[in-house]
Formats: C-alpha cells, structure tokens, sequence
C-alpha cells in the first residue's frame, strides 16, 4: 500500500470517517456512532481499527484501560487513493478517459465546470506545460 495514497475498504471507509469526526476517540464511541448504518458488534469495529493501526490507517494511544484512535492518513490521501485505484483499475491509467466519464454521467452545473476550467488553467500555469497545437482542419 503506498502510505500517501492508501486503498481503503468500505469497512475502513466507514470507520476513517467516524475517526476524522470524533478523533480521539474509543472504539465504543466509533461503534455507537455507526450503529444506525452498521450492524457491527463492538470486537468487529475493534477488530477492524487494530487491522487500520496495523496497516498504518490509524493510530492508537493507550490510557489506562481506554485506548484512543487517531486517523494518520488524512481525508485527501484516501480520496487520492480511491481514484487512483480507478484510474488504473478501470481506466487502464488513462486520465482523460476517466474525466470524460465523469463529465458525460454526472449532471454538471455551469459553476462547476467554470471551477474545473479554471483548476486546469491554474495547473497549466504552474507546470508550464507547453500549450497543445489544435490545428484546423
């Protein structure tokens, strides 16, 4: 697993999340707090933390009888995870391909895009990439 972009379950989907809200915080607390969406006991939500501390997702202090949960990877080290999993997975590496699928199923507002457009420009801009030669045929 590559620390800055990890691949996560959706098991440790669902915990990082609750971590990210509560942290520090109990396992008891991560199982309360998902009960409603999980059907989980608490060793399967304590299992599945020590799995994320173990896999480096996670880390774990331990105070007297109570042991604290941080999340190490941070929310854009897990998205970065999750599409580069799909970048390669489903679009064999291509990233315009992916993008395009993006943009031709998803309902896309005129601010939104005015954003995407100007992410591009901002990123051409800083890694000077030479401008593509479109030419007219």
């Amino acid at each position: 697993m590559n620390a800055s972009s990890p691949e996560l379950t959706e098991a440790e989907w669902a915990i990082v999340k609750t971590v990210w809200q509560l942290q520090p915080c109990p396992a008891p607390t991560v199982q309360e707090h998902l009960a409603k969406s999980h059907s989980w006991t608490y060793s399967t939500v304590r299992t599945i933390m020590d799995r994320m501390v173990v896999k480096g997702l996670l880390s774990s202090e331990k105070l007297r009888n109570l042991t604290l949960y941080r999340a190490v990877v941070t929310r854009e080290q897990a998205q970065l995870g999750e599409l580069r999993y799909a970048l390669k997975h489903a679009f064999d590496g291509a990233l315009t391909p992916l993008v395009q699928c993006l943009l031709n199923s998803e309902k896309i507002s005129a601010a939104e895009l005015d954003q995407l457009e100007a992410l591009v420009v901002a990123k051409r801009k800083s890694n000077s990439f030479p401008k593509p030669h479109v030419g007219r045929t």
